[in-house]
């Protein structure tokens, strides 16, 4: 794989092009470097968000206004806003620093296995969700779900075993420009998904939130 790493900080850029020894690594220390270096033979992007001239998901988002290719943030935010935020601006996966090199290459294999399978699409313990075109199987039977099931069926497995709290989902659901959402709508929304596909792995944490677990 052709793999272009954006990262500020030399020693770990250099740490990460020598533990991809077996790829073809380019290496970019700001977003203007990076820029001048994307192009079409680019396989995955390795991309910190602070960056000294700019912000690592401006871009992601720029990014992918005209290329799917694979994106995976490095960085020291880890905070739960702020990986949903990098996952939702089209990011492929989120690493929080500091990190094993071994979890890295990982990361990317299953990242480079999951495109290669169709990125939007989700297989896993019978079930099967392909969200572009809005097909969802329990057991081989087909599903239903309205565009809000969809929507909060989307953000659960993109954060496969982060818990997401209430608030958190209700604003990310809830898109429609509404200043007021029932209080009982999350609630509703998951009994109606857990209804539709019986036995999907996803917990209630009570006081916080819900977490799809791996």
């Amino acid at each position: 794989m052709k793999i272009l790493i954006v990262e500020d900080d030399a020693a770990l850029n250099n740490g990460i092009a020598l533990s991809l020894a077996g790829d073809s690594t380019i290496q970019a220390y700001s977003i203007a470097e990076a820029e001048d270096k994307l192009d079409a033979g680019i396989d995955l992007i390795i991309l910190d968000i602070n960056l000294p001239d700019g912000n690592g998901i401006d871009l992601c988002k720029k990014i992918r206004k005209t290329s799917s290719v694979p994106i995976i943030f490095l960085t020291a935010n880890d905070m739960e806003i702020d990986i949903v935020t990098g996952l939702e601006s089209g990011a492929d996966d989120y690493i929080t620093k500091p990190f094993s090199l071994a979890v890295l290459r990982a990361r990317i294999n299953t990242v480079a296995r999951r495109r290669q399978s169709g990125g939007n699409k989700f297989e896993e313990g019978g079930f099967s969700f392909d969200f572009d075109n809005m097909l969802f199987y329990a057991d081989n039977v087909s599903v239903e779900l309205s565009k809000t099931e969809q929507r909060l069926l989307k953000l659960l497995v993109a954060n496969r075993g982060v818990t997401l709290s209430r608030d958190l989902l209700i604003d990310r659901v809830w898109t429609d420009g509404a200043e007021f959402v029932e209080e009982n709508a999350l609630s509703v929304t998951v009994k109606r998904l857990r209804k539709k596909l019986p036995g999907i792995p996803l917990k209630t944490v009570y006081g916080l939130g819900y977490v799809w677990e791996k």
